[in-house]
């Protein structure tokens, strides 16, 4: 482990740091992020794109992968400003560094460097594995773009060696960070709750991805679930601590709301607690 790691380590025994690591930005409009259309529908409405980190003092866990450069460049009018694996370097955490890479689903947008993650074992629900690997995700023509065959192909000769665990609900990864199945937003999403200095921080991911999706209890558009989407709302408030403690998957206020990371040179990421 690098002296840089070591400098993200909570102070407290028990608990974990959490940082939100955004990467990329891209102008859409409302009627793209919220189920039903309404007179503010093609109003301007920008998504940004995160990986979450999470350190405690034995371990090094990235919570979802994010987007490659190669798919990136094939991403209209994605503002790209690089890997989140060169974001983590610039953190001083390198790649072998990491040893869980939990994969809140199984999107893009959310797995496109796991191939850069030499030392990790990949976290992902049974039941989101079986839907992408299952007939119903091949006849659905509509999901087809959001999963990435490549990202398929790497978790799955990662299970082969041992390196991808398949779990199923509610499970305790590690000593004060737990992964919950919600499901709505796809057949087998989950959130990641952590145990902070400041109280349980829930990683909503898509399961929320915007603050508003959560404050007017409407879900996106992109879904597998409405009932579940609405559950899974209720599911992330009853994880979390306090409402400033959930953190969602693609809102840009989340850099605004949270202080910079003090221990990161290029100034983009922030700490949750």
């Amino acid at each position: 482990m690098t002296a840089s790691v070591d400098r993200l380590r909570p102070g407290a025994p028990g608990t974990w740091r959490v940082l939100a690591l955004p990467y990329a930005m891209r102008m859409g409009e409302r009627g793209q992020h919220f189920l039903g259309h309404d007179s503010r529908s093609t109003e301007p409405h920008p998504t940004a794109y995160y990986v979450w980190l999470a350190v405690s003092d034995k371990d090094v866990v990235l919570v979802d992968a994010g987007i490659g450069p190669s798919r990136a460049a094939a991403v209209p009018g994605l503002q790209y400003s690089g890997s989140p694996v060169e974001l983590l370097a610039s953190l001083g955490v390198r790649p072998e560094d990491v040893g869980w890479s939990v994969l809140t689903h199984l999107h893009y947008d959310h797995t496109g460097t796991v191939a850069d993650l030499p030392a990790a074992t990949y976290v992902v629900q049974r039941a989101e594995w079986e839907y992408w690997t299952g007939p119903w995700a091949q006849r659905i023509t509509r999901e087809r773009w959001l999963c990435a065959p490549e990202d398929l192909e790497h978790l799955a000769r990662a299970a082969e060696d041992g390196r991808r665990r398949d779990v199923d609900g509610d499970v305790e990864l590690l000593p004060g960070l737990s992964v919950h199945h919600v499901g709505g937003h796809t057949a087998g999403m989950q959130v990641v709750r952590v145990r902070t200095g400041k109280g349980h921080v829930v990683l909503a991911s898509d399961a929320s991805h915007f603050y508003e999706n959560l404050t007017a209890d409407r879900p996106p558009p992109i879904l597998h679930s409405v009932p579940q989407v609405h559950g899974a709302f209720d599911r992330i408030t009853q994880l979390a601590d306090a409402a400033e403690l959930i953190v969602p998957g693609h809102d840009p206020g989340v850099v605004q709301r949270h202080p910079a990371e003090p221990a990161d040179p290029a100034g983009r990421a922030v700490r949750i607690a």
